[in-house]
């Protein structure tokens, strides 16, 4: 499991999260609900081992961690994959698509096209996308390869912070079936923050309300 425990996170002089617990089981679908600014996003990059809180614990399948980002164990930093909500900001714009795609790979000295080829496929981009700078493709697109970069490595846990908005109904749909596929098939277990009920509602198998801090959860 990834189990967040007591998280307390501070910018500055203002708390973001306050003693705030999750737990995200394999297989499973956690939907995270709550209103902006409640600190959805933030717990996220704390469970991605991309934010160190100033208190609580974070343990990914039983193991503490202690060090965060890059300087985190591998195996522990590549179990878990996060999505962002604006593909735009967590692109580098100097990569092509398939570039995109296979920058996990790369950083872990295991280049591989025919994953990237295959993932590509998986996630609706046709070839000639997969050429393209990341200012030539549409948003949805754009998401479609930052999704496909994320199942890379083959996470345990799939963090989908926001994953669907702004984008059309039909590549919203594609790209929750896609994650779907990916949990049925890997035993994967997947963490879905939105702002729409109803997509939690038909997505999740259970739903949890994050409020405010000093606030009473939903």
């Amino acid at each position: 499991m990834l189990e967040a425990s007591g998280i307390t996170v501070r910018y500055g002089g203002h708390t973001a999260l306050d003693e705030t617990s999750l737990t995200i089981t394999p297989g499973k679908v956690t939907g995270l609900a709550g209103p902006s600014g409640c600190g959805k996003s933030t717990l996220a990059r704390v469970m991605a081992l991309m934010l160190r809180p100033v208190s609580g614990t974070l343990t990914v399948d039983g193991a503490v961690v202690t060090r965060w980002r890059q300087r985190a164990a591998r195996d522990l930093r590549t179990r878990v994959a996060l999505i962002y909500q604006q593909p735009r900001l967590s692109v580098d714009p100097r990569l092509k698509l398939a570039e995109v795609i296979g920058e996990p790979l790369a950083a872990n000295g295991r280049p591989d096209e025919g994953r990237v080829t295959e993932l590509a496929r998986e996630t609706g981009l046709t070839g000639e996308l997969l050429t393209r700078w990341p200012h030539e493709v549409s948003d949805g697109q754009l998401q479609r390869a930052c999704v496909a970069r994320a199942l890379t490595l083959e996470p345990r846990y799939l963090l989908c912070d926001e994953m669907t908005t702004m984008l059309d109904a039909s590549t919203q749909a594609h790209l929750v079936g896609v994650v779907n596929a990916y949990r049925e098939r890997t035993g994967a277990g997947v963490l879905a923050i939105s702002h729409d009920p109803v997509l939690l509602d038909r997505w999740a198998d259970e739903v949890v309300g994050l409020a405010g801090p000093g606030e009473p959860s939903p």
